[in-house]
């Protein structure tokens, strides 16, 4: 079994502390990396990069937000999960926008911690059903208030198969969960999300997601 190579940015030692241990028992995760801001996390990538990291948003010197665009740049092959504090619908979609790979609330359970962990690792994403009820309220006020398309929106048209694909990612199901509920293999539900990545010239899944939300892809 290959281990997992894990980092947090957090300013509250006690919290970070506390979710090493949460998940120290747990035979193939490791953590190889903590720090106590987006600087410092930034400074320590280089010697020590991580599969996943759990990002806090709000910290001092440098923020989630920023600290996750430049990993981003730096490395594009790391994987972000925030782990915040912030429930509202507008960091959700924003760090989403941004591209990381899932978003917790600070409350989230340890088993789903871990089936986030992994399912990152293994699909790319995990949409809990807090995230997926933050993206369809935004679709909905976008419908509302009539807000405008991005401009490249109307370029993009996406088959039925790749809109039931990229509905069922935001409702939170793994690849294989989508395979079985549309009867296809494996393989074709990812050669349909790749699709998609290509059609919306995104760059991850997460990214699509939002792109496809934000310009009323979905319905």
């Amino acid at each position: 079994m290959s281990t997992l190579k894990l980092g947090i940015a957090d300013d509250h030692e006690l919290f970070r502390k506390g979710f090493i241990s949460m998940l120290s028992g747990i035979p193939d995760f490791e953590f190889i990396l903590e720090a106590g801001n987006g600087q410092e996390l930034l400074d320590r990538l280089p010697a020590n990069t991580p599969d996943i990291v759990f990002m806090d948003l709000q910290m001092p010197v440098m923020d989630g937000i920023q600290a996750t665009e430049a990993a981003f740049e730096r490395f594009p092959n790391i994987k972000i999960i925030v782990v915040s504090m912030y429930n509202e619908d507008r960091f959700v979609i924003h760090m989403l926008e941004k591209g990381v790979q899932g978003y917790l609330l600070k409350d989230t359970s340890p088993d789903e911690v871990e089936k986030a962990i992994r399912r990152v690792h293994e699909e790319g994403f995990y949409y809990n059903d807090f995230v997926s009820k933050a993206m369809h309220r935004k679709m909905v006020n976008r419908q509302v208030n009539k807000h405008p398309f991005f401009p490249n929106a109307c370029n993009v048209a996406l088959s039925s198969r790749e809109k039931e694909v990229l509905q069922l990612i935001c409702d939170g199901l793994s690849t294989t969960e989508i395979g079985d509920k549309l009867f296809i293999s494996v393989r074709t539900v990812e050669g349909h999300r790749l699709r998609v990545l290509e059609k919306t010239g995104t760059k991850s899944t997460a990214a699509a997601v939002a792109f496809a939300y934000k310009n009323q892809l979905l319905s």
